[in-house]
């Protein structure tokens, strides 16, 4: 029976409607107040490639005084770990990519790398957990083979420190980990890393109660498929929305569609009771002439948005009721990252700690919170020349190949010059970099050129061969006759 029912007595009715009408509206409003409380939760990424950032210690202020409750880290950096001692900041350290293989084979130095990176700051730097490598399954030196293990051996030294209720043990994956992403209900882990890694992960996860880290950037998609992807999509802003052909759902943006395929592929092998942590995402504010969508504007309201998005609660549109813990990428931009102008340029933050641009990180600060689109700015199309690449930079240079390029590693560059160029390029570039994997098609000649120019040239074509593309800090150039690096072809479309 409803509380004011006409079944009551008319005086009772009457009173009973008086006493709504002046209550419901306030109950209302707690309601709403309760659901926003409910919502996700925003941190965010403190990388350190640069020479011109602030110390630590001012590093902490400012997280402070934007109200940022949570950071992720690349390393365990002594300086960082003490600042944030006694802030209450949730923090996520890292085991790079490097120390895997030890990780893996040697529980000793499991034990002792969480005895001097975690046990000697938790719990009054409030760590609360370890990203064991990042992107591993795109890491040039293939160390795939050594993340499970590597992840149980540092699950293993948290349960000897009576630890492993506070720290979860997880390790970020990149998109390129899918097979298929779309349409999203399709979506699929690559069928070469299902058995050996992502089962054992996820039953991992399972059992300890973690969950998996993924990194996941509409930007690239948007940027690499401009023609087919509106940018209102891509920037949470008012859209007819996308229907998914297999599942009939409605996307209204293109980061709920990427989560929501890596949920299909985890449903895909019968592990949809795993959680998921977005450690990475972001829109750059400045890039190069060919780089679609990077914008100050475009950056403002994709972070903007999402924040508003995560904050006021609401899963995807295949888990609705699951909130999100979502990490903006980056503090700061960071003037010694490779690659193109983009890359340098992620950061909420210059080094001098004022912002690129004004958004919210807390749900007092989206109270004023607006997006104010600009009339499409970053949404310029670039003139493409006659043979149909971006900026005429196909053109031949006296040889037989027309309208064909590649490129290719400066071998007279240093090596760790074009180390971290071929780093980048199968990493955060997304260049397809399985050949030059042991026993594939390019592995042999097994030499950093060799290895460099074909990540180089993967990164290239899947840029449409565009102005900028070959350059990686002048680790690259362009030739216009094929490569020659063995028996390996290079491609020259994608």
């Amino acid at each position: 029976m409803l509380p004011c029912s006409s079944s009551s007595s008319s005086r009772f009715h009457h009173y009973c409607m008086e006493y709504f009408s002046v209550v419901l509206p306030f109950l209302l409003i707690l309601s709403s107040l309760f659901t926003l409380s409910e919502g996700g939760s925003i941190g965010v990424n403190y990388g350190r490639v640069a020479n011109d950032l602030p110390s630590a210690v001012k590093v902490v202020r400012l997280l402070k005084s934007q109200g940022l409750e949570r950071v992720k880290v690349y390393d365990t950096d002594p300086a960082v770990l003490k600042a944030l001692s006694g802030t209450g900041i949730k923090v996520t350290v890292d085991l790079p990519n490097e120390q895997l293989f030890t990780a893996a084979r040697r529980p000793s130095f499991a034990y002792s790398w969480v005895e001097k990176n975690v046990l000697a700051y938790h719990p009054s730097t409030q760590i609360e957990a370890i990203a064991v490598g990042n992107e591993v399954f795109v890491d040039t030196h293939n160390t795939t083979r050594f993340l499970v293990p590597a992840m149980k051996n540092i699950h293993a030294a948290l349960v000897k420190y009576k630890l492993d209720d506070a720290i979860k043990v997880s390790s970020p994956i990149a998109l390129t980990a899918l097979q298929n992403s779309y349409p999203t209900s399709s979506g699929a882990f690559r069928s070469e890393l299902i058995e050996p890694v992502f089962r054992p992960m996820l039953e991992f996860f399972r059992q300890t109660g973690s969950y998996l880290m993924v990194n996941a950037y509409p930007y690239f998609a948007y940027e690499s498929n401009s023609d087919v992807i509106s940018l209102d999509y891509a920037l949470f802003r008012e859209n007819p929305g996308v229907v998914d052909s297999g599942n009939g759902l409605r996307y209204f943006n293109l980061f709920d569609a990427q989560i929501d395929a890596v949920f299909a592929a985890m449903s895909a092998i019968k592990y949809d009771d795993v959680s998921i942590v977005v450690t990475e995402t972001g829109w750059p504010s400045k890039g190069d002439p060919n780089e679609l969508g990077a914008s100050v504007e475009n950056a403002a309201a994709y972070n903007g948005n999402l924040v508003k998005r995560v904050l006021t609660g609401g899963g995807t549109p295949l888990r609705p009721h699951v909130n999100l813990t979502v990490y903006l990428f980056a503090l700061f931009n960071e003037n010694k990252k490779v690659g193109p102008t983009s890359e340098r340029n992620y950061g909420l933050f210059y080094p001098d700690q004022t912002k690129v641009y004004d958004i919210p990180f807390n749900l007092q600060q989206l109270k004023n919170y607006r997006d104010s689109p600009s009339g499409g700015s970053g949404n310029n199309r670039i003139s493409k020349g006659n043979n149909g690449t971006v900026g005429g930079s196909s053109a031949t240079h006296g040889h037989g190949y027309p309208g064909q390029t590649w490129c290719v590693a400066n071998g007279d560059e240093v090596k760790e010059k074009l180390q971290a160029a071929l780093d980048f390029a199968c990493g955060e570039g997304r260049a397809d970099c399985r050949p030059i994997q042991p026993g594939s098609t390019c592995y042999d000649p097994n030499t950093l050129e060799a290895h460099a120019s074909f990540a180089f040239n993967s990164y290239y074509q899947k840029n449409r061969r565009a102005v900028g593309s070959c350059y990686f800090g002048g680790a690259a150039y362009v030739i216009s006759i094929p490569p020659k690096y063995g028996k390996c072809e290079f491609p020259t479309e994608y």
